[in-house]
């Protein structure tokens, strides 16, 4: 019965956290501290640090530590298929939809037209890094002249190395890290 609940409670916070997974745990606290009792209020806030500083996202990995402390390795099996069943019906479902479909001019129409949004997001994306990068700040700063060189130096480094040499992207993002490490400790 416990099994089922838990299996049932992750599939609701799975299909439910739309925005990643600091939305899913008000959702979690809800079914796990509120509605059921599993845990208290103390040992959910563990959970959740513990969560965070794993790999991987936070609501599969709440689900885990969540069903591990309530019914053990099993417990922790159908609470994670319970969080990342609804993404994969969806995800089966609308493929199932594309390629039933993906002939119908309306369709690549509509591809078409996301293609311009999905762009701009990334690069919305990429201008925030870059900004933090450069000016420690997500946005403009009232006074551009206050400029990181260091970070500067290290993004402008790694782009003429992944344009000019093709260099494998992983290679470049381990010695920009080290980079860092060693110039941030020297100045």
């Amino acid at each position: 019965m416990v099994l089922m609940q838990l299996f049932w409670s992750f599939f609701q916070i799975g299909l439910f956290s739309i925005g990643g997974g600091y939305a899913a745990m008000p959702l979690i606290q809800s079914q796990v501290v509120e509605l059921h009792s599993w845990l208290t209020m103390t040992q959910f806030a563990d959970i959740m640090t513990i969560a965070e500083m794993t790999p991987g996202p936070i609501a599969i990995n709440s689900a885990t530590f969540v069903g591990i402390q309530i019914a053990g390795i099993p417990g922790a099996l159908v609470a994670t298929l319970g969080c990342v069943a609804p993404s994969c019906m969806i995800v089966l479902t609308l493929a199932y939809v594309y390629y039933r479909f993906r002939g119908l001019n309306m369709v690549q129409g509509v591809l078409a037209g996301l293609r311009p949004a999905v762009v701009a997001m990334i690069a919305s994306a990429g201008i925030s890094l870059l900004l933090l990068a450069v000016y420690g700040q997500k946005t403009l700063p009232a006074d551009l002249s206050a400029v990181n060189y260091i970070s500067v130096g290290i993004v402008a480094s790694a782009f003429l190395i992944l344009r000019k040499w093709k260099v494998n992207p992983i290679y470049v993002m381990a010695g920009a890290g080290a980079a860092g490490i060693i110039l941030y400790s020297i100045f």
